[in-house]
């Protein structure tokens, strides 16, 4: 099985399954956990405060994020400060805007400055970026969460744009940038090339480490096998 100190880069589990988020902390693959709105409302989440106690209870000593829900300011700031005080190890995830397009930063200055640990998500510029980097202080931890996926999907190479967003945020000490919305294993290795602290991954791209290092040819048999089985089950005949 992959160690993932091999990796080269911290494993983020993303999703809203209580149990595969469990699952993912307790076999140890996982240094970290991020969730969003869309994916909680896909797991069936009515309670938002009772499904992060039921998380943080199990989960105490790795980095959880949880997200603002509000696209008004005044109330993201006040969503934020509470969900910062539900454990040492929560970050806030605050989205780069509000839907209307206007810029977070701001917000994200003042809740640094408090001593909030602010996830900066929905990232997908180079000019965010650096908002990010001024807004965030050195003596407080923050995670820039830069959807390269979603970049890749408008057919740009988000790889450029993920090396160059590392080597920004070289200059602060305790901001980590996440390569987020992967689409494949591949994006994995190409985070940790880019020198990306960490990567938000699903639960079906974690069961996909273990091919690690899988011998092609016969993947390539088992392949062949799986479309020979599948007919055979059908009952196919020609």
């Amino acid at each position: 099985m992959t160690n993932r100190a091999d990796l080269g880069i911290d494993l983020y589990a993303d999703g809203a399954q209580i149990d595969e988020i469990l699952a993912a902390y307790r076999s140890g693959l996982a240094d970290g956990f991020t969730t969003n709105p869309t994916l909680m409302v896909k797991a069936g989440v009515r309670d938002y405060r009772e499904f992060a106690r039921a998380i943080l209870a199990e989960i105490p000593d790795l980095p959880v994020s949880f997200e603002v829900i509000s696209d008004e300011f005044e109330e993201m700031g006040r969503q934020a400060r509470e969900i910062a005080s539900w454990g040492a190890n929560v970050f806030v995830k605050v989205p780069i805007s509000n839907t209307r397009g206007e810029s977070s930063l701001p917000l994200i200055r003042e809740l640094c400055a408090d001593g909030v640990q602010v996830n900066a998500t929905a990232v997908m510029t180079l000019e965010q970026v650096a908002g990010v980097i001024d807004a965030v202080r050195d003596d407080v931890p923050a995670i820039v969460s830069i959807f390269a996926g979603r970049i890749a999907d408008t057919g740009v190479d988000p790889v450029p744009i993920m090396r160059e967003a590392v080597s920004m945020a070289s200059r602060r000490p305790l901001l980590k940038v996440l390569w987020a919305s992967p689409r494949e294993v591949l994006n994995l290795y190409q985070a940790a090339a880019c020198g990306c602290h960490s990567i938000a991954v699903t639960p079906d791209l974690l069961a996909k480490l273990s091919l690690r290092g899988k011998d092609l040819t016969e993947f390539s048999r088992e392949t062949v096998q799986m479309f020979y089985d599948d007919a055979s089950r059908a009952g196919y005949r020609l």
